[in-house]
């Protein structure tokens, strides 16, 4: 018998390490194929409306807006029902959808085409909260956390492949890039449909509700810790911030500039590289030493900075010496993150983490029309000054803000004034932010 048990856990290990294989393939091949399209929908999108940049500008910023608006609505939506149904068929339906959805845009003809691609687009690709469920399911607890850490590296490795990918296939076709997007998310459906095994038991299936199923449900909830609320606003704006860089950066690098796909393709790459080296390395090595509280203020510093930076830079090789500096930046957002998980109790950990995400969605369903509309603007021959790296000032602007929130929010935790950690609630003693912690 207990060899009998023994042939049954090796199995199920078998099948488990093709599943999370399988899983971390699917989020590569997601956000490979978002930062395949990155560098070349935009001139496709000004090909679209005549060679006229300030109207493409519009048009590109609603177009991320739609992609944003549709993730905000369908995550928590594809995760309740996953909980229903099971993972598997959640996953591959939108490894399905998402390959066809490429397709799609590979030959559609007209803009109105483009904003139906973009909104099946959204769907799909929310089905990161369903990988993230399954990780769970098929990973022992110890060992979900260094699971998860693969999911970030996965997800920085798509963003520097697929944009100077697409970069390169876009030099040689602008429809290019979203037929090899198709190919890749097609073949590792096909795959799935083989390996993939259901990780989620029957007896753990609960029935569907349009409450869980709610994201402003999960935003609400904040509201009862007021130290993360205010970390909440600073999540925010900087992701706002984030935003409106993301979604003017092709159109302002090839309007000023005239850097082509390829070369913003790979500077592209170059950012996700640089975000990659920051948050997977060098904030285990930098914000233990210095503090959460100094990782998210110094941090916002720097992005501010940068940001002005990038408007402000009259040669395209500026543009890179930034981007070194500017990313340390990234050291603000996981210290605000870590700081709100320790604010909170460890059963609400999830709920807390889902309304981080919600915020991050509307952030980009906000940014995008704003920036690329004040980017459009500012380059009209009729404007009231020319000044294409508006959206840039707009971001460091908001960043500015963002400090600010966060020295009142951690000035009132040093006061004592703010929520006590968990730890603190059960030591009696209070956290002072300030402190550098112990590695």
């Amino acid at each position: 018998m207990a060899g009998g048990a023994g042939s049954i856990q090796v199995f199920r290990a078998m099948r488990r390490r093709p599943a999370v294989a399988f899983v971390l393939v699917t989020l590569f091949l997601d956000v490979l194929g978002v930062g395949l399209v990155i560098p070349i929908l935009p001139r496709l999108i000004e090909q679209l409306c005549g060679g006229d940049l300030p109207a493409a500008s519009h048009v590109f910023g609603w177009l991320a807006a739609l992609y944003s608006l549709m993730q905000f609505g369908f995550a928590p939506l594809l995760g309740s029902l996953s909980d229903r149904f099971g993972r598997r068929p959640v996953l591959l339906l939108s490894l399905l959808g998402s390959g066809l959805d490429y397709l799609l845009l590979a030959w559609a003809p007209t803009l109105g085409w483009f904003f139906l691609g973009r909104a099946v687009s959204g769907v799909t690709g929310a089905s990161i909260t369903t990988a993230s469920a399954y990780i769970a399911d098929v990973t022992p607890p110890e060992r979900r956390a260094s699971t998860f850490g693969l999911l970030g590296a996965t997800f920085g490795l798509g963003f520097i492949a697929g944009p100077a990918v697409g970069g390169l296939l876009g030099d040689l076709g602008l429809r290019l890039p979203f037929l090899v997007a198709a190919g890749l998310t097609l073949l590792n459906w096909l795959y799935g449909l083989w390996v993939l095994p259901e990780s989620l038991e029957r007896k753990h299936r609960r029935a569907f509700s349009w409450k869980r199923s709610n994201p402003v449900g999960a935003l609400l909830a904040l509201r009862r810790y007021p130290v993360v609320l205010g970390l909440a606003a600073v999540f925010f704006l900087l992701h706002l911030a984030q935003s409106c860089l993301h979604s003017t950066w092709v159109l302002y690098t090839g309007y000023r500039y005239g850097w082509t796909v390829g070369e913003t393709g790979l500077s592209l790459a170059v950012v996700g590289a640089s975000a990659m080296i920051v948050q997977g390395g060098l904030v285990r090595v930098i914000v233990p030493r210095i503090g959460e509280a100094r990782g998210i203020r110094w941090g916002l510093t720097i992005s501010m900075l940068a940001m002005a930076g990038y408007g402000l830079a009259t040669e395209g090789w500026m543009i890179y010496a930034i981007l070194v500096v500017g990313a340390l930046g990234g050291i603000a957002g996981p210290s605000a993150q870590g700081l709100i998980s320790r604010r909170v109790a460890p059963n609400e950990q999830g709920g807390v983490q889902g309304a981080l995400s919600s915020l991050a969605s509307v952030a980009g369903i906000v940014g995008p029309p704003v920036a690329a509309g004040l980017f459009g603007y500012f380059v009209r021959p009729d404007a009231v000054v020319h000044l294409p790296g508006a959206p840039f000032f707009l971001a460091s602007g908001l960043i500015a803000v963002a400090r600010w929130v966060a020295g009142r929010v951690l000035r009132g935790e040093t006061a004592g004034r703010g929520e006590p950690s968990a730890a603190s609630a059960v030591t009696g003693r209070s956290d002072d932010p300030e402190t550098p912690k112990a590695v």
